[in-house]
């Protein structure tokens, strides 16, 4: 595969599909400040609509592979992508919280519609499977990047609705390409049923696997933090340390860029010393980091605490690995769309208790409860890198 080939084309547009999606998400944050104030309403019911918002994400994650068996993958990311342009353009138009609320939750669903999907046609169109989805993977730290700075600057400089119609602007030429470049290929089963693919019973025995609910429930105290960082931190800087929204959307973006670099040397060391191993070093650094950002001054200290806390949020490229260690061949497909949703779903509230817990005890308490929550997150993997060194010290034993 070479990037001007039919198959560099595709991987391309697929790359911008992914940043699109996700770019259309994260300018909403920059902004929550002008929203909250320009709606009337508190810091929790802005949290409950970007947990709609996430928890339609997670929900989409499992069913969208089996849509595409049905039906083809290039419709359904022309779904995920034209619905994104249009979930914004709806958010940006948005004349009550009651159209923000439920804006947000379309917006949610139609962009969680594209990753697994993109996935599995990248698979079926190129040998070079690891290569194209590391790249694919890259679109979302690119708009981690990118989509704050963008936001923060429309809003400060032309109001918040500028600032989420940014997310059509991604969106919108990304639909032309889909239709340009991604030809259509007939589905993997287009004859089955999508309802008769959900079997209660073989998903709830994966899930009840001891190996597989342990890291379940790390995954979504992980994504709890996670989901209230990328909802408020730069509500956070703007409300607990009073910076200006340019220069918050400045350090979210520097919160997704550490994402971005070091999730890939995450992910190796895992493989070097242990899953839980590594994600003990992440939580770790992740406590400090988000102690600095309750407790530390100036711009020097918010800059260290940005690179510890994202440092920390990519704690997945150490977890992520250990669903596959525990899943067989024939059930990575399924089996691993069906944990993502499940701690996803999990995780979503973490907008809207932050948000909830910012209003009633203010923005200092809500971040400490985060730093409590990696605490113990810190505390289960240390627990669990203990158990695992004892047992196979006893196995080696003569």
């Amino acid at each position: 595969m070479t990037l001007w080939s039919r198959q560099g084309a595709v991987l391309g547009t697929c790359t911008l599909a992914f940043f699109a999606t996700m770019a259309a998400r994260l300018v909403i944050s920059p902004v929550v400040p002008s929203i909250s104030d320009a709606f009337a309403v508190p810091n929790g019911a802005i949290g409950l609509a970007l947990t709609g918002m996430w928890l339609g994400y997670a929900l989409s994650q499992f069913p969208s592979g089996l849509l595409a068996d049905r039906y083809g993958e290039r419709g359904i990311i022309l779904v995920a992508v034209g619905g994104t342009a249009v979930a914004s353009t709806l958010l940006a138009f948005a004349s009550s919280y009651a159209m923000f609320l439920v804006g947000t939750a379309v917006l949610g669903t139609v962009a969680g519609l594209h990753y697994s999907v993109a996935t599995s046609l990248l698979t079926r169109t190129t040998d070079q499977i690891g290569t194209a989805i590391g790249i694919h993977t890259a679109g979302a730290p690119v708009a981690g990047v990118l989509a704050p700075m963008a936001a923060g600057a429309v809003g400060a400089w032309m109001g918040w609705r500028w600032a989420v119609a940014l997310g059509t602007v991604f969106a919108a030429p990304v639909v032309g390409l889909v239709v340009y470049v991604v030809r259509a290929r007939p589905p993997v089963r287009p004859d089955e049923s999508v309802w008769g693919r959900f079997k209660i019973g073989p998903l709830a025995e994966l899930l009840r696997r001891p190996p597989i609910a342990r890291t379940v429930i790390l995954s979504a105290v992980g994504m709890f933090v996670w989901q209230a960082t990328a909802s408020f931190l730069p509500t956070f800087f703007v409300a607990y340390h009073g910076y200006s929204e340019a220069t918050a959307g400045v350090l979210f973006s520097g919160y997704f860029l550490m994402q971005g670099v070091t999730q890939p040397g995450l992910g190796a060391l895992s493989d070097r010393i242990g899953r839980d191993a590594a994600a003990s070093l992440a939580i770790g650094i992740g406590i400090v980091g988000y102690g600095l950002l309750v407790g530390g001054t100036g711009l020097g200290m918010a800059i260290v605490s940005v690179v510890c806390a994202g440092f920390s949020m990519g704690w997945g490229a150490a977890l992520m690995p250990k669903f596959m260690d525990h899943l067989d061949d024939h059930e990575r497909s399924a089996g691993f769309g069906l944990v993502r949703t499940v701690y996803m779903v999990l995780g979503a509230s973490g907008s809207v208790v932050t948000g909830f817990v910012a209003d009633v005890f203010g923005w200092g308490v809500a971040f400490v409860v985060l730093v409590l929550l990696l605490v113990g997150m810190l505390g289960a993997l240390v627990q669990s890198t203990w158990r695992n060194q004892t047992e196979r010290r006893a196995h080696a034993a003569p």
